[in-house]
């Protein structure tokens, strides 16, 4: 039995992780062999500098940063899809579609950064969790990293992610309403669009 793989994907503080466990942990419940996927994937050499661009150790222009969110994808491509292979169903906070919201928000060709990524396995369903880039701030504001305290960045990653999720036929859900309410959309989503799991 072939697995699939359910991508987060959003803001910032939209519920992406908090979803994703949730999820994972119903799917669980119900007899299915999932596990939890996220990316940037700190525990990753690649990772490892994401993470120090990110506090602002490192300076990347947007293309290095995309390079590098890609290649950190890339590094885990054999476990996913060998996992996925397996049967398990890889429920992911954050996938590829971050790279072209986060790219584009920057002035990148989304095209481009779609077609660095067309060799990693694909979602089988994305839920796009929208909330807006000040519910964002209310939810952290404290140790924001350098895209979160852009708010006109923002905006822009929203945008993107909205326009992906028209094109792509995602799933988008209000991540504005409580924990509970969205994780009973998530599920009821999950199984009308993967059948019984």
């Amino acid at each position: 039995m072939n697995g699939h793989l359910i991508a987060f994907e959003g803001l910032d503080q939209s519920g992406k992780q908090t979803q994703a466990e949730l999820l994972r942990d119903r799917l669980k419940q119900e007899g299915r062999k999932a596990r939890l996927v996220a990316f940037p994937d700190y525990g990753t050499s690649i990772g490892e500098e994401i993470a120090r661009a990110l506090s602002g150790e490192r300076d990347y222009s947007p293309e290095v940063m995309q390079l590098l969110y890609v290649a950190n994808r890339f590094e885990r491509k054999d476990d996913l899809q060998r996992w996925l292979d397996g049967g398990l169903i890889l429920v992911c906070d954050r996938y590829a579609a971050s790279s072209v919201a986060y790219g584009e928000a920057q002035g990148l060709d989304p095209h481009w950064l779609e077609d660095l990524q067309k060799f990693l396995p694909s979602p089988s369903l994305t839920i796009m969790l929208d909330i807006a880039p000040d519910t964002a701030v209310q939810r952290k504001a404290v140790d924001r990293d350098r895209y979160e305290r852009d708010l006109a960045m923002q905006a822009r990653v929203r945008d993107s992610y909205r326009r992906q999720a028209r094109e792509q036929n995602w799933i988008l859900l209000d991540g504005e309403r409580g924990r509970d309410e969205v994780a009973a959309d998530v599920f009821s989503v999950v199984t009308s669009r993967l059948g019984p799991l």
